[in-house]
């Protein structure tokens, strides 16, 4: 059975209409980068939970999570709703394999998210233990709208810090943005253009692609480098060069 104990809210920020980031205090278990807890609220009788990624890094005790509101959704809506002082449940103990540790070593590791799956990804970047292993990171994240991209500071923020290793790309699919790519992130792949963008190639003899967001995006990304540049998915029994995490 899952542990939940009770977190206070300490800030709610609306990016959009719909993206907003839940910042909570709660006695949580120490988490990995890149794993997720379940948040939770009694709504009619009845617990309702979903599973959120930290993008906090686990060292920082505002623990942060970044969603979208589903309209007709049962939970989504109430948690946009909530505000400083109120409380929401939440799992103690993290969980998922969407880590470093479970991520080969290679000369350059792609960081791919579509939507509120940027999470992981700043959360791993923000904490920053286990990356010299890597000589070069690229995060790469994927929108429908250029106001979608909420984090675009925070990432700006981490490519100074990171200096030359880390290499920031912003796609964005429904209007043409300076500076951002446009269209999906598997098409991006199969023209050569996001490799272009980058300045680094992504092949089985330098690199790792993380994939996570839209399972749609992760499966036909999966699909186009395993047909196209000869990558497998990573399992620990047999190395590869694909770690995917689908993000609902």
């Amino acid at each position: 059975m899952a542990d939940w104990v009770t977190g206070k809210v300490v800030k709610v920020e609306f990016w959009t209409d719909a993206l907003f980031s839940l910042t909570v205090h709660a006695p949580v278990h120490p988490f990995t980068a890149g794993q997720f807890a379940k948040l939770g609220l009694e709504i009619d009788g009845e617990r309702v939970q979903r599973a959120y990624s930290y993008v906090n890094a686990p060292g920082n005790p505002d623990l942060e999570f970044y969603l979208v509101t589903v309209p007709e959704g049962k939970l989504s809506p109430r948690l946009a709703a909530l505000t400083p002082g109120d409380e929401v449940l939440i799992v103690s103990e993290a969980a998922g394999f969407f880590v470093l540790e479970e991520v080969p070593d290679c000369d350059t590791l792609w960081m791919l998210a579509t939507g509120t799956a940027i999470g992981p990804y700043l959360s791993i970047l923000q904490e920053g233990k286990d990356l010299d292993r890597f000589n070069n990171l690229v995060l790469v994240h994927a929108v429908r709208y250029a106001a979608d991209l909420s984090y675009l500071p925070l990432m700006l923020e981490l490519q100074k810090r990171y200096g030359g290793k880390l290499r920031i790309q912003t796609v964005v699919s429904r209007e043409t943005v300076p500076g951002s790519l446009t269209g999906r992130v598997p098409a991006l792949i199969e023209n050569g253009a996001l490799e272009e963008a980058v300045g680094l190639p992504m092949n089985t003899e330098t690199s790792h692609v993380m994939l996570c967001g839209n399972p749609q995006m992760v499966r036909d990304t999966q699909q186009l480098l395993k047909e196209t540049r000869q990558m497998a998915k990573h399992l620990r029994r047999r190395p590869g060069h694909i770690t995917a995490e689908h993000y609902w």
